[in-house]
């Protein structure tokens, strides 16, 4: 199993994970009762022991689902309020009006299988990412470790664990070597918690640092966690400013529909003394099209395609709102090492100090290489420089140098007896910024040796600092190596340690990195890099791929805890070294006081918590599995270059949501104040609902869907509610009062048999040219395509006043000439009209 341990300047390795979300903000009892320690049990359960849990039903089989169920999918699209109230509206229609005039429920069925449809189609692709990301933790059975599903996890297993690891099930501390578990997620404490065999450990949480193994005790639903991720990781259509903003919206459409509704009933029913059946489907051609039905279900088929491209790119998007979310991002925090750069690294220069024999530093890095059976980036990178010969380093006996091994010596070869031998390790720690061993030397010398980072071991003064700047300034990363006095794991263990060789290291920069800083350039998004290592070395590295102020370098040593000072630091520098974990969640909480929405990009256990805090939280595929457990954004394929598609697809949802949520919203003023001056002036409605079907069809529906999916770079602006208002509702005021000035005009005009029939179609012109000018508006910026669009749309209608049978169909005659020039122009006023307020509305208060 390839795991993820902490590097040497507080970046990681990868390793395999399942993609699980903890939700940090609930409140846990942190007190979990635990059955008593098991026997230790070295090898593990047997395969006969295993069967027969599996035969009482002590398997961990919580059904861990990324996405709702077929059913929730059909439930949540058709189960709606408005779908009840438009069905009813349908049915009454269906029995006292021709077939034309019942079409609006047929779109609504098109539409809600539209939405059950293409939300089904991202379940399909978020439940296949899920599969590929799933966790596989190591359990060691019959004396051997072996990868195994999470599912298949039993009551006894022993499983083990490595830095990054996440706890999966609860359980019992088995074996332990210096092992460190972050509880943060549940208990909310930042600080690692050592643990020692017999003690417990909760599912939820995982290792920082160390390693070792613990015995299931309590395994599915019974686990601590268990049901808090089940629910946190499924798939969610909710929570996010676009889809409470339409929430609040339809709302709003509620309170006014209501009395407006029973108004114009009571006017068309009581009031005018009409045909029944005419009075009832205009009284229905009134109410229908206050409903923005469709609004909710483009959104939905917006979000969910938005997630099947995405998928396609291996992105998995564990909350659904985090593709809006990074659209809103204006500042993105960035880990070095895999995102910038990638996991391995090169020894490029080993260089003595203070006349130490390279002959014995190289045999001292081959030691420590054999110290740690998960190595680290630095550490691997040493290991592949300098392998270890056959007897080299062995473990002392008793030792728990390497996990699993039950105390005992492992050979490694051999076993020459005048080989090194490793007789006790200090795993890497991001707090302390360095790693340890102490080995006894082929001739019986006992000495302990330190392997971190220099400005951490050398004091401040050090001349060798001055040679290190150098390195660091072309981008090098540069590890001490120091033999240090006293026991290992004395408090003071890095203090007098004698510097004894420099380990120069290359960093494999990402090749597509530069062009994915450039865009975040030129969209307007400020970027960070933040990283455990040297900050002038992450500060070359940043400029070899070209972002900008990578020369404002600060070491995080050096920053302000004031958060007010720690945010203005933030804002002037672009490059931030020896950062601590805590320090990282202190600055995105900084660039949150100033109003900034922070994206935090980490793949290591260090960058958790800043993860967590962050606006959204976006990890690799093959960081350590506590980092995809908090972060809402997966990038499944290590590539950092999909962010830019993540951020082009939520711009691309946000701004054509609110273009189309304008439209919408549009038809919804009008038709609530037609219904009110209906009511004021006493007179016939003058649509049935075949007319608004027809416009609605032609000025919304089907171009809003066209309009909805294009591409589109806008930046996403907050207040959608605000902003879609602002427009709507002058160009509804303006649509309305045109229209119903031409039907009152008409009325006055035509007379006799077939008048009513002869000003609803005058109105309905007038109402259709107002729409298609707001459609023409939205529309921009034109590409050939939109016009195209729009030129449809018109020509459409056009067909339905020249092709009798449509006439008739659609109840749709111009009657003589002077008045249908008349609607014409008062739409082309109104046209005018609504060009000064959008562009008015546009200056007064922004686009």
């Amino acid at each position: 199993m390839t795991q993820r341990a902490l590097d040497s300047s507080g970046e990681q390795t990868p390793g395999p994970s399942r993609p699980t979300m903890i939700d940090a903000g609930a409140e846990l009892d942190p007190v979990h009762p635990m059955e008593p320690p098991p026997a230790r049990r070295p090898d593990g359960l047997s395969t006969a022991e295993v069967a027969e849990r599996v035969a009482r039903g002590e398997v961990n089989d919580v059904p861990v689902r990324s996405s709702r169920s077929v059913t929730e999918i059909v439930r949540a699209n058709v189960f709606t309020r408005f779908n009840l109230i438009i069905g009813v509206l349908w049915v009454i229609m269906l029995f006292v009006a021709p077939i034309q005039d019942s079409l609006f429920g047929f779109v609504i069925v098109a539409n809600t299988g539209i939405g059950i449809i293409q939300e089904w189609r991202a379940k399909k692709t978020l439940d296949s990412l899920a599969v590929i990301g799933e966790a596989k933790p190591t359990v060691r059975r019959d004396g051997v470790a072996a990868e195994i599903s999470t599912s298949e996890i039993v009551l006894g297993d022993l499983v083990e664990l490595g830095p990054g690891d996440k706890v999966v099930v609860d359980g019992t501390v088995s074996e332990a070597d210096s092992l460190e578990i972050d509880e943060s997620l549940l208990t909310g404490e930042a600080d690692p918690v050592i643990k020692r065999p017999g003690d417990p450990v909760m599912s939820g949480s995982f290792v920082v640092a160390g390693g070792g193994a613990f015995t299931a005790t309590k395994v599915g639903r019974e686990a601590y966690a268990a049901q808090l991720a089940e629910e946190a990781s499924r798939f969610t259509l909710v929570h996010s400013e676009l889809r409470s903003g339409i929430s609040t919206i339809l709302k709003y459409v509620t309170w006014m529909m209501v009395p407006t509704a029973i108004g114009l009933i009571i006017s068309q029913l009581v009031v005018k003394d009409n045909n029944f059946k005419e009075s009832v489907a205009r009284t229905v051609g009134g109410i229908v099209p206050m409903i923005p039905e469709g609004l909710v279900l483009l959104t939905s088929v917006a979000f969910a395609i938005g997630v099947v491209r995405l998928g396609r790119k291996q992105c998995l998007v564990q909350e659904l709102p985090a593709i809006e979310g990074l659209a809103r991002v204006d500042v993105v925090c960035l880990d070095k090492t895999g995102t910038l750069t990638e996991g391995g690294m090169d020894v490029t220069e080993v260089r003595p100090l203070n006349g130490s024999d390279e002959a014995y530093v190289t045999q001292v890095l081959r030691t420590f290489g054999s110290s740690d059976p998960r190595p680290n980036a630095s550490l691997q990178a040493i290991i592949d420089a300098y392998p270890a010969d056959s007897g080299d380093a062995l473990p002392a006996a008793g030792s728990d140098a390497l996990p699993g091994a039950g105390g005992s010596a492992l050979p490694a070869g051999g076993g020459d007896a005048e080989s090194w031998t490793v007789t006790d390790a200090m795993p890497f720690s991001s707090a302390r910024k360095y790693s340890g061993a102490a080995f006894t030397e082929a001739d019986g010398t006992d000495s302990v040796w330190l392997l971190g980072a220099p400005d951490v071991l050398l004091s401040e003064g050090d001349a060798t600092l001055t040679e290190i700047e150098q390195l660091n300034e072309q981008g090098l990363r540069v590890l001490l190596l120091a033999r240090a006095e006293g026991e290992l794991d004395a408090p003071g263990a890095a203090a007098g340690a004698a510097p004894t060789a420099l380990v120069v290291l290359e960093q494999r920069l990402r090749p597509d990195a530069g062009d994915t800083l450039a865009y975040f350039a030129d969209q307007n998004v400020a970027t960070k890099v933040i990283s455990g290592d040297n900050a002038v070395s992450v500060g070359a590295v940043a400029g070899k791929l070209g972002l900008a102020g990578a020369e404002n370098t600060l070491d995080a040593r050096r920053l302000p805890t004031d958060p007010d000072e720690m945010a203005t630091a933030m804002e002037e520098n672009a490059v931030f070294g020896r950062v601590t974990p805590q320090q990282k969640r202190d600055m995105v909480a900084a660039l949150q006081s100033r109003g900034h929405t922070v994206a935090m990009t980490g793949d290591g256990v260090n960058d958790v918590l800043a993860l967590k805090d962050a606006d959204i939280g976006v990890s690799m595929g093959s960081g350590s599995e506590a980092t995809r457990a908090v972060a809402q954004i997966v990038l499944l394929n290590n590539s950092f270059a999909t962010l830019p598609s993540v951020v082009a697809e939520g711009r691309r949802v946000i701004g054509n949501i609110t273009r189309v949520a304008t439209l919408f919203l549009t038809k919804t003023v009008y038709s609530v104040l037609l219904a009110i001056l209906v009511v004021c002036f006493q007179v016939e409605y003058p649509f049935l609902p075949r007319h608004l079907t027809l416009l609605s069809t032609l000025t919304i529906g089907v171009p809003a869907f066209f309009l909805a999916l294009a591409p589109n770079k806008e930046r996403a602006q907050p207040h959608f509610v605000r902003r879609v208002m602002r427009y709507a509702i002058p160009s509804g005021v303006i649509a309305a009062a045109a229209t119903f000035a031409t039907y009152l005009v008409a009325r006055r005009y035509y007379s006799g048999e077939g008048a009513l029939e002869a000003e609803t179609s005058a109105a309905t012109l007038t109402l259709f040219l107002v729409s298609m000018w707001v459609l023409a508006i939205i529309a921009r910026p034109y590409t050939w395509w939109r016009v195209a669009l729009v030129a449809a749309m018109g020509l459409g209608f056009l067909i339905v006043l020249v092709v009798p049978w449509l006439q008739d169909f659609f109840a749709l005659k111009l009657v003589g000439a002077p008045m249908p020039w008349t609607a014409v122009g008062i739409a082309v006023a109104a046209a005018a009209l609504l060009e000064f307020t959008w562009r008015w509305v546009g200056r007064r208060f922004g686009m």
